[in-house]
């Protein structure tokens, strides 16, 4: 069941100029349909900003931000544990498309 219905969304490899971080990471913006009756709702639009990491084949959600499209304020709302395991999948199924 899809909980998270994605419109349109773009990765990209972030660099790490002095090598601080241990993997690779990658920055997803992902744009959301949301229904009306969704907590997270705005007539606005609302969008992910995801911080994607990838060590030794592994994949993980390093941080995620829900953003208010119109005046990018970040909303302080918590994706519920099954949003983020299907965001995850998400983004490990296409953060290959950023090499």
């Amino acid at each position: 069941m899809e909980l998270l219905t994605v419109t349109a969304y773009s990765v990209e490899f972030v660099k790490d100029p002095f090598g601080i971080l241990a993997g690779r990471r990658y920055e997803f913006l992902i744009d959301l349909d949301l229904d009306e009756e969704d907590e997270l709702y705005s007539a606005k639009g609302i969008y992910l900003r995801v911080v994607y990491g990838v060590e030794d084949g592994n994949g993980s959600i390093v941080k995620h931000d829900l953003i208010e499209k119109e005046t990018d304020r970040h909303l302080d709302f918590e994706l519920e544990d099954d949003e983020l395991e299907e965001l995850a999948a998400f983004c490990a199924e296409h953060y290959r498309e950023a090499e």
